[in-house]
């Protein structure tokens, strides 16, 4: 098993994973997903994908984005999305060895805070967000969902 960094070649087994993720998510191509990537992922420094890959097969994952700010003293803040791990490899542990790459990379940017989401009704998942050292009650998030066409749904 190695945790690492991910790159355009994961992109295919990266996508059979998001499909566990949310199975009404509506799939990108790997055509589509490696235009994404080539255009605004790959190169952009504040971006990373970190992934536990057994085999070729990417088994589990989050993705990390560092956004400047500028309270803080500038120090820039890093939002976590998109953690999951493949359904055969839960309760090993590579979650927190994925999660514990993007800290890292928050620290390396000197961010003063890590931000994660979770569905309200996964509480297995926030059990262990907290237990990794997530503060579930220390803010209340908020989001809007938009159609394509930028309108509230």
């Amino acid at each position: 098993m190695e945790i690492r960094e991910l790159g355009a070649e994961d992109i295919p087994s990266l996508l059979k994973l998001y499909a566990q993720l949310d199975p009404h998510d509506e799939n990108l191509s790997p055509e589509q997903s490696l235009a994404i990537w080539k255009e605004d992922i790959e190169g952009n420094r504040n971006i990373r994908y970190f992934g536990a890959v057994e085999d070729g097969k990417v088994v589990s994952t989050c993705y990390c984005v560092i956004i400047p700010n500028l309270t803080k003293g500038g120090r820039p803040l890093c939002f976590v999305e998109n953690v999951v791990t493949d359904s055969e490899f839960r309760q090993r542990g590579l979650a927190a060895k994925v999660l514990d790459k993007a800290v890292a990379f928050a620290r390396e940017h000197n961010c003063y805070k890590v931000i994660l989401q979770s569905g309200s009704a996964r509480t297995d998942a926030h059990r262990f967000y907290e237990h990794f050292g997530f503060n579930g009650s220390s803010k209340k998030a908020f989001d809007m969902r938009l159609e394509a066409d930028g309108a509230p749904v």
